[in-house]
């Protein structure tokens, strides 16, 4: 589990398009007005459920499906999501994107059994390929999260494996970033102090012996990071909601999740 040490002010140093990309509402409702090119819809769309794949994966394991009919039905719900276009339904002024996508696959799975035939494994949609490396990330957070299957706790798991998703995109887009800037050994070494662990963290007097740097240049990156990861993880949590002022409060129920409480 990946938690950030985030405070919830927006960034700095960085453009303010950098903090408010499309939020994941714009581009359902765009495409769901036939607003945006069938391709670019399709692209983004294709992006949201990469992306929240294994919450609602969980979602339906925690509903006593097996792991492979689970798999099923969750690849059909995104084809059925898109071939039937549920999103242009959608009022966004009524409730979150996640609470959207909840209540969309609940009303799925309620008539699953009439649509499994012909939705088998996405039917002919071919937009999100099931790769194995994705069935068992999305498998094991599952077995982590797992809990009794009473409605509270299949809620439960969806959150917490969506809070999961939201911090896991965040940090993967700072590898990137990263990555681009020619740091990526460096954030290696360094990422740990972004993510809570059970183990102890080194201290900076030892990995800097280790990466032969000073103590304070690697304080100085640390620092830079974290600035950083709060700046990405608010601006994805930014895309799941309708405006800002509902940002703060979709973070302090993020870290909440995470906690535990």
């Amino acid at each position: 589990m990946h938690t950030a040490d985030v405070k919830l002010s927006a960034g700095n140093g960085h453009d303010r398009s950098d903090f408010f990309p499309s939020t994941h509402w714009s581009v359902v409702v765009a495409a769901g007005e036939s607003q945006a090119e069938p391709e670019i819809a399709q692209d983004a769309l294709a992006e949201l459920c990469q992306t929240y794949w294994a919450p609602l994966y969980s979602f339906v394991r925690s509903r006593g499906y097996a792991m492979e009919d689970a798999q099923d039905l969750t690849q059909s719900f995104f084809a059925y999501m898109i071939e039937h276009k549920i999103y242009a339904r959608v009022d966004r002024t009524k409730g979150k994107f996640r609470s959207f996508l909840l209540a969309s696959l609940k009303n799925f799975l309620g008539h699953a059994y009439d649509r499994e035939q012909t939705l088998k494994r996405g039917g002919s949609h071919d937009f999100l390929p099931l790769d194995d490396a994705r069935a068992k990330a999305a498998e094991s957070l599952f077995q982590t999260h797992c809990v009794s299957a009473e409605p509270a706790g299949e809620d439960r798991v969806f959150e917490r494996t969506w809070a999961e998703a939201l911090v896991r995109v965040g940090l993967e887009r700072l590898a990137a970033e990263q990555n681009a800037e020619g740091k990526h050994k460096l954030f290696e070494e360094l990422k740990i102090f972004l993510t809570s662990s059970p183990n102890p963290l080194p201290t900076y007097d030892d990995l800097a012996v280790r990466l032969s740097l000073p103590p304070s240049t690697l304080r100085s990156h640390v620092t830079r990071l974290r600035a950083r990861y709060r700046e990405l993880l608010r601006a994805e949590v930014r895309r799941t909601v309708d405006t800002e002022a509902e940002v703060d409060g979709e973070l302090h129920w993020l870290f909440r999740v995470l906690a535990g409480e």
